[in-house]
């Protein structure tokens, strides 16, 4: 007996791995060779292709197509209709399926609804992209960015705040109070 809950519609192909108390919602399809962790929620209509790995705690929203070649660390979240992308150039009469380029999300980042993350770059941890951005580049962790192509426009912490730097370079997450030091472009936070 599976440990996880699958909807009656949805698709489960044989070979695949799906971790303790994952949620699979109507219409979606997990295909072979994939990996789900343990406590994530698979959306309505939405596609896990094979090789993806996903870790615990991920949240994929309705319509989303995980393609093969994206990995997803713990605690990601992948927002409604957003987009993956696995193939630079693709065409239809051009087998392409050697040429997969790999896209990593980093542990706690959000992608936000309606979103493209074009293949073969990385989102740091708790980078935060923002509804609609079009991600054409590698995204530095807690970086928020937004648009078409994607720019940077601030930073974020854990909880998803939007942060503002001292002189000194610190910010305070308003909700956790975690601190946050910025140096050379660079965010880290702080471990007091």
């Amino acid at each position: 007996m599976a440990a996880y809950q699958a909807h009656e519609t949805a698709v489960i192909d044989p070979g695949c791995t799906i971790g303790d108390n994952t949620r699979i919602w109507h219409f979606s399809h997990i295909m072979s060779g994939c990996t789900i962790g343990q406590d994530c929620n698979i959306g309505q209509n939405v596609v896990i292709s094979p090789e993806v790995v996903l870790g615990n705690n991920v949240k994929v929203q309705n319509n989303v197509s995980v393609y093969t070649g994206v990995t997803c660390e713990d605690d990601v979240f992948l927002g409604p209709s957003c987009v993956f992308t696995n193939v630079i150039n693709p065409r239809s009469a051009v087998v392409r399926k050697n040429q997969y380029q790999k896209t990593h999300i980093g542990k706690g980042a959000t992608v936000g609804a309606n979103a493209t993350i074009v293949c073969g770059h990385t989102i740091g941890e708790y980078a935060m992209i923002g509804a609609g951005a079009v991600v054409t580049k590698d995204i530095s962790p807690y970086a928020l960015v937004v648009g078409n192509p994607s720019v940077q426009i601030g930073w974020v912490s854990e909880y998803g705040h939007r942060l503002d730097f001292n002189e000194k370079g610190i910010a305070v997450c308003p909700e956790s109070g975690q601190q946050y030091l910025l140096h050379h472009n660079n965010v880290v936070k702080r471990i007091l």
